[in-house]
């Protein structure tokens, strides 16, 4: 069985994961996140403040009803909330859970952040919850985070058809990545070498 999910501070060396909290947040979350290119190929539509706070507000009650843990991410040398993440998807039976639901404001991109935050996200499932399986997906068409799933050893597992439709109704195909337990290790080792040797590594 899966360790129950709990909010959880996760503490890296340059990334910290806070349990999302609207009312610390909000505002930083606001200077990133009301960005069209981060929700060009996502579910959700976030073109002004009142949209974002409708998504956070989702994440909120899913936390509230043990459906899903959403974390701030946050910029430790700035002190700034540089985007939002969760995992969903909990299966605890099964023992696995989906990373999703990810976004980095413009300005963090193709640095540390998101390559840490995932490195710690996937340390805290398999090394703390028990998981066997951690699952991710994306649109089909959205190549950055395709390219970005892979370069970290996820393994691409197949496409649903019309699996989804985002709040303006256009429905998408959905691409699945997953990482194993026994595959973990290797992931791990990547991941570490890219925050060594990554943008800003130091």
């Amino acid at each position: 069985m899966l360790a129950p999910v709990e909010p959880v501070v996760l503490e890296g060396t340059r990334v910290r994961m806070e349990p999302l909290d609207l009312a610390r947040h909000f505002e930083g979350l606001c200077a990133v996140g009301v960005d069209p290119d981060l929700w060009r190929w996502t579910q959700a539509i976030v073109r002004s403040r009142d949209d974002l706070r409708r998504y956070l507000d989702e994440a909120a009650r899913e936390l509230a009803e043990g459906r899903s843990l959403p974390f701030a991410t946050v910029d430790k040398a700035s002190g700034r909330v540089a985007g939002c993440t969760r995992f969903s998807n909990i299966e605890v039976r099964n023992r696995r859970v989906e990373i999703g639901w990810t976004w980095v404001g413009r300005e963090f991109q193709r640095s540390h952040v998101n390559t840490e935050a995932k490195y710690l996200m996937m340390t805290h499932a398999f090394e703390v919850l028990g998981c066997v399986r951690v699952e991710l997906k994306t649109n089909v068409l959205n190549e950055r985070s395709r390219n970005a799933m892979k370069r970290i050893g996820c393994v691409e597992e197949g496409v649903l058809r019309k699996h989804a439709v985002n709040d303006d109704g256009v429905w998408r195909d959905t691409i699945f990545y997953g990482v194993l337990d026994d595959e973990w290790p290797a992931v791990k080792a990547r991941l570490e070498r890219m925050m060594a040797t990554g943008p800003g590594a130091r």
